[in-house]
């Protein structure tokens, strides 16, 4: 059992599948962009900028679609201990947060619609803090709801009103 929690790097990484979903996401975030590219100039004049442009823009969202999803899993984490929850998220700007079990209010389980497709989930514990919720996304969603379990009975058992 822990003590004290310190701030330290979690222990758990997230579903591999999680570089899945992160990569479809980001073809999709790329998509978006473009469209409208093609949308705000028309499709004649779109058509009409020089093939570098055209070739600069398409190098640019390969490196983000490439690179973003694996950074992302190199770097979120999480842990749960009989104390607290960790997490670390990011991953321009790295955030490590704990939260004391005495400080969770709600425990939330959600499967969005691109996670389903890769069996995964996103647990989210809402804290009485000013820096709201930890969020750990990319979780098997076996795993996610073994987790919500765990929170819930951890947190329950913990004397307070976690306000």
């Amino acid at each position: 059992m822990d003590a004290t929690p310190s701030l330290r790097e979690p222990s758990q990484r997230v579903s591999s599948r999680a570089r899945q979903m992160w990569t479809l996401e980001a073809v999709v975030q790329a998509a978006i962009p473009t469209l409208g590219l093609v949308a705000l100039a028309g499709p004649v004049d779109a058509f009409d900028l020089p093939w570098w442009a055209w070739l600069l823009w398409a190098v640019v969202l390969a490196a983000y679609v490439a690179v973003v999803p694996s950074w992302r899993y190199l770097v979120h984490r999480w842990e749960v201990t009989d104390t607290a929850v960790y997490t670390q998220t990011g991953w321009w700007v790295r955030e490590r947060r704990i939260a004391p079990m005495s400080r969770i209010q709600t425990v939330d389980h959600v499967e969005g619609a691109i996670a389903r497709l890769f069996g995964l989930a996103t647990v989210t514990a809402t804290t009485a803090s000013a820096a709201g919720a930890l969020e750990i996304s990319g979780l098997d969603k076996d795993v996610a709801r073994r987790l919500v379990d765990d929170l819930t009975v951890k947190a329950d058992a913990v004397e307070g009103d976690a306000t």
